[in-house]
C-alpha cells in the first residue's frame, strides 16, 4: 500500500523546487539577502535624458546586488495622470518610489507619505517645495538634481557668435524648474548684453509653432520636460533659420542640438540609485540624506548639428570639448 504522507512530502518538495525555479528566472539580479524590493517609479514624460535617469538608477540597484520589481508608470506629460499615478503608490506595499522630473515629484510628495521617496532630474527641489533645504531635506523625500550651469549655458551664444543681440528661450509655463532656469538664463542673458525673448507652452504639441515665432539669433532649450520631449521640432527650426540651437543637457546634444555645458543623466540617475541602496539596505532617513548634485557637467559639441545650423564652432571651443559628436 503507499504511504500518502509519503506522497505529499514528494508533493512538498516539488512544490519547493517549482518555487525555487521560479524565483531564480528574475531578470532584476539577485539579492544576497534573498530579499525583493517592490519599487514604484513615476516619470512625468518619455524623452532621452529622462529615460536615461531612470535606466541609470536601475542600473545602480543591480550592480549593488539588488533584486527588484519594478512598477513603471508614465505620466505622458499629463499631471492629473502623474496624481493619479501617485495615488496608487500610496495605496500600495511598496519599499521605496522613485519619482523622475519635477512634476512627477511633486505629486509623489503630496500622495506619499509613509514611504520612502527619491527624486532625479529636479532643478530646484527647494523652489518645488520639495524638501525644507538641500542639506537637511527633513521629510521621506530626497534625491538628485539637474540644476546645470545656465551662465555658462547661455555664455556660450556670444563665444558662437560675438555678435548675437538675442536669445530666445522655450519653456513650459508651468514647470518650476524651468521657471528657475530661465531666472537664471535672464540674468546671464543681460551679463552677456542678450536680449531674451521667451515663448512659453504648455503641451509638448505647442512646441513647432511657438519656436517659429522666434526671431532670434539663437535658441536655448533648458531642462525643460515638454520642450525637450518636442526637441525634433526645435532642431527643424533652428536648421531653417540657420541659427544655433544651445541645449540643457547633453542627450539633447546627441540628438541634434548643437552645443551644451551640461549633465549626464545617466550618472545622476546611477548618483540617485546609490541613494536608495543606501535606503534600502542600510536603514538611511530620506530626512537627513542630502540632495546631491552632479559636480562634473561637461562640455559637448555636435559637429554635424553645427554644419545643419550654419554654425562655423570656433577652434578654441572644439580644443575645449569634452566631447563631440556627429
Amino acid at each position: 500500500m503507499t504511504n500518502p504522507l509519503r506522497g505529499m512530502t514528494a508533493l512538498a518538495i516539488v512544490g519547493a523546487l517549482a518555487l525555487a525555479g521560479c524565483g531564480s528566472d528574475s531578470s532584476s539580479g539577485s539579492s544576497s539577502s534573498g530579499t525583493v524590493y517592490r519599487i514604484g517609479i513615476t516619470q512625468i514624460v518619455s524623452h532621452p535624458s529622462l529615460d536615461a535617469a531612470r535606466e541609470g538608477f536601475k542600473q545602480a540597484l543591480a550592480d549593488a546586488g539588488i533584486e527588484a520589481e519594478y512598477d513603471e508608470q508614465n505620466a505622458q506629460g499629463d499631471q492629473a495622470t502623474a496624481t493619479s499615478i501617485a495615488s496608487k503608490f500610496a495605496s500600495q506595499d511598496l519599499d521605496l518610489v522613485l519619482a523622475v522630473a519635477t512634476p512627477t515629484a511633486q505629486a509623489a510628495a503630496q500622495a506619499i507619505i509613509d514611504t520612502p521617496i527619491l527624486f532625479t532630474a529636479v532643478t530646484d527641489p527647494v523652489a518645488a517645495d520639495l524638501v525644507d533645504s538641500n542639506e537637511t531635506p527633513g521629510g521621506n523625500i530626497t534625491g538628485t538634481t539637474d540644476m546645470n550651469p545656465v551662465a555658462e549655458q547661455i555664455a556660450l551664444v556670444k563665444r558662437l557668435n560675438p555678435d548675437a543681440k538675442t536669445v530666445g528661450i522655450l519653456y513650459s509655463s508651468g514647470e518650476v524648474n524651468s521657471q528657475v532656469q530661465v531666472e537664471l538664463a535672464r540674468e546671464a542673458a543681460d551679463e552677456q548684453g542678450l536680449t531674451v525673448v521667451e515663448k512659453t507652452i504648455t503641451t509638448t504639441s505647442e512646441v513647432l509653432q511657438a519656436a517659429q515665432t522666434l526671431d532670434v539669433d539663437a535658441i536655448y532649450v533648458p531642462t525643460d520636460n515638454n520642450v525637450v520631449a518636442g526637441l525634433d521640432t526645435v532642431i527643424q527650426v533652428a536648421e531653417d533659420k540657420q541659427i544655433p540651437l544651445i541645449a540643457g543637457e547633453t542627450d539633447s546634444v546627441a540628438k541634434g542640438a548643437l552645443i551644451t555645458y551640461g549633465l549626464d543623466y545617466t550618472e545622476l540617475g546611477r548618483q540617485t540609485g546609490e541613494m536608495a541602496v543606501k535606503i534600502l539596505t542600510e536603514g538611511a532617513d530620506p530626512a537627513t540624506l542630502a540632495v546631491e548634485s552632479q559636480k562634473t557637467p561637461k562640455l559637448v559639441i555636435n559637429t554635424t548639428a553645427a554644419e545643419r545650423m550654419g554654425v562655423t564652432v570656433p577652434q578654441d571651443l572644439l580644443d575645449e570639448a569634452d566631447e563631440t559628436v556627429s
